[in-house]
């Protein structure tokens, strides 16, 4: 398989959901394929692709094999939002000041 770059292994959403639910620790690879509508080879190729962009690390152990959430290349996408953030901060700010206005 060809490297794969953080932000197209981002763009799918099962990608991104197997990610969420790496956040809490590592998890078997049947145990996160339970959690979709979708066929196991189908998560496994999901799978594949976050390992291929250095977003998960695979442990077999036994006969299982154990993904962990590897954080370090988010930061790429983190840096490329941050020139963003004030179009957020700046409606974040109106709302919160729209709360308190309505809820003195």
């Amino acid at each position: 398989m060809a490297a794969v770059d953080v932000f197209s292994a981002l763009a799918n959403p099962v990608r991104r959901r197997l990610l969420e639910s790496l956040q809490d620790g590592p998890r078997a690879a049947g145990d996160l394929a339970g959690e979709f509508a979708l066929s196991r080879p189908a998560v496994s190729e999901h799978l594949a692709v976050l390992k291929n962009a250095r977003l998960v690390r695979e442990e077999p152990r036994g006969r299982h094999r154990f993904y962990h959430l590897e954080a370090a290349p988010l930061a790429e996408v983190g840096a490329w939002l941050h020139p963003f953030e004030h179009y957020w901060r700046t409606r974040m700010s109106a709302l919160s000041d729209l709360i308190d206005e309505e809820n003195p």
